[in-house]
């Protein structure tokens, strides 16, 4: 037999495309439960922020003393389902001037990873 009619043995690259769609797969599940993990954290903080920043907004309008803005953030707070606790807000109410202050933390269990994001919300009626 010559060298042309004679049969292949092996492909030496045969199931590298398969390796490389596995891997492919691995990493886009990963990224797609690390999202689903995290994202809802970041939506909470953006409610959160969106209704404190409306309460420093309408405080002084509605005439509202610091301990009425605390209750009804934590009451947003508790609504939302931050964890956040009492000592985490700071309310500042004189003379016309708001300032909320929220500093929470939020752990994520990634199954291979854990950390903890801080979240700082901060809110005044400075601007109006």
């Amino acid at each position: 037999m010559n060298a042309v009619t004679q049969p292949r043995d092996r492909n030496p690259e045969r199931g590298g495309a398969s390796v490389k769609l596995f891997l492919t797969l691995l990493v886009l599940g990963s990224m797609i439960y690390a999202g689903i993990k995290i994202m809802p954290a970041y939506v909470d903080n953006y409610q959160i922020q969106d209704a404190v920043e409306s309460e420093a907004r309408f405080a002084i309008g509605n005439r509202l003393a610091a301990k009425d803005i605390r209750a009804d953030i934590l009451k947003k707070v508790k609504e939302i389902g931050i964890p956040a606790t009492d000592d985490d807000l700071k309310v500042t109410s004189n003379q016309g001037s708001v300032q909320i202050t929220l500093d929470y933390s939020v752990p994520f269990d990634l199954l291979v990873y854990k950390y903890t994001k801080d979240f700082h919300v901060h809110a005044d009626n400075r601007s109006i």
